[in-house]
């Protein structure tokens, strides 16, 4: 997993980070038991405060989302498929939620911007078939 932060986005590095382990996660790139990066390993590379970094593990600890074993590297915790499945739908809300406020100023109708979405989803169904 690449770790990587933007200190120019307007978004906290604590919060990027969460969502970069929560979004690999869903996504499949980290798995139950994968261990993560120490914080001092990961603290130089990024050029981030080590408690920075301590701080979005522990949020994700306390989340349950990353296990903490005395003496070891932090786990990703074992989160069954059926919260796996709630994972990746909030994830999902949580990406699509600028695109919902985007099509509320454009005024655009919420019926046209399903179906723009229909249509987009459908694009890439059908590029992932040529491969």
């Amino acid at each position: 997993m690449l770790f990587y932060v933007d200190p120019h986005s307007g978004v906290p590095i604590v919060r990027q980070l969460v969502d970069l382990v929560k979004l690999n996660i869903a996504s499949g790139v980290l798995k139950p038991g994968d261990e993560l990066p120490s914080i001092r390993s990961l603290s130089v590379p990024l050029g981030v405060n080590p408690m920075t970094i301590s701080k979005a593990y522990n949020l994700l600890v306390h989340d349950e989302i990353l296990e903490r074993r005395p003496g070891k590297p932090l786990v990703v915790a074992d989160l069954g498929q059926g919260e796996m499945a709630d994972r990746r739908l909030d994830q999902l809300r949580e990406t699509l939620r600028p695109a919902i406020a985007l099509v509320r100023q454009l005024e655009i109708d919420t019926e046209e911007a399903v179906k723009l979405y229909r249509e987009l989803l459908a694009e890439t169904d059908s590029d992932q078939g040529k491969d």
